[in-house]
């Protein structure tokens, strides 16, 4: 289920046309499926990451 498009609905990201983002699942230990762990990505260097299924938003900065 990875690389497909996250269509944003509720707006919590910064606003796009769609299929500008896409989802990616991070492991969650335990967990028989998927979990609720997520990094969405935009641009190159626009990443975000949710570990509560979309509930929250977390953005990605690389390096300092």
């Amino acid at each position: 289920n990875d690389d497909k498009t996250f269509r944003n609905s509720e707006s919590l990201l910064p606003r796009h046309p769609n299929g500008y983002y896409r989802e990616y699942t991070v492991k969650t230990p335990g967990s028989s499926d998927r979990g609720a762990r997520r990094i969405l990505v935009g641009a190159p260097d626009e990443k975000f990451w949710t570990d509560d299924h979309y509930d929250y938003f977390s953005r990605i900065r690389e390096g300092s």
